[in-house]
């Protein structure tokens, strides 16, 4: 199930996702991303609150689904925080960044961890 974080801020989208990532959860993400984009952000700076998820309880589905939906949106998306209490993300948010970094662009990832939320939130707000 996920859960917006905030909703203000037009280019911003929070969400916290709690227990598992389900295929009805992606369609309600890409809505979402896809209203800040209809409302005229050219980019959407977007933070992922992850520490009370279940890998047991997320779709593969849901998850390749998700993957798909932002490689077709890759020039919409500014700052990525990844905010979640797991050494596996902080590790592999680096990597992914090998790809994903664009600073002429705006686009970065950034993990957090779950006692840094000010800061994650600050990050995708200050993003433009």
């Amino acid at each position: 199930m996920i859960e917006q974080i905030i909703t203000s801020g037009k280019n911003v989208l929070a969400i916290e996702v709690i227990d598992g990532f389900t295929e009805t959860d992606e369609k309600l993400c890409q809505k979402f991303f896809k209203e800040k984009v209809d409302d005229g952000s050219k980019q959407v700076h977007i933070l992922v609150k992850l520490d009370e998820m279940k890998l047991s309880h997320t779709s593969i589905k849901a998850f390749m689904e998700d993957s798909v939906f932002a490689l077709k949106n890759y020039k919409h998306i500014g700052h990525l925080a990844i905010v979640a209490d797991s050494n596996l993300l902080k590790a592999l948010v680096p990597v992914d960044n090998l790809f994903f970094k664009n600073a002429d662009e705006g686009r970065m990832e950034h993990y957090f961890d779950k006692t840094e939320m000010a800061e994650a939130l600050a990050f995708v707000n200050g993003g433009e």
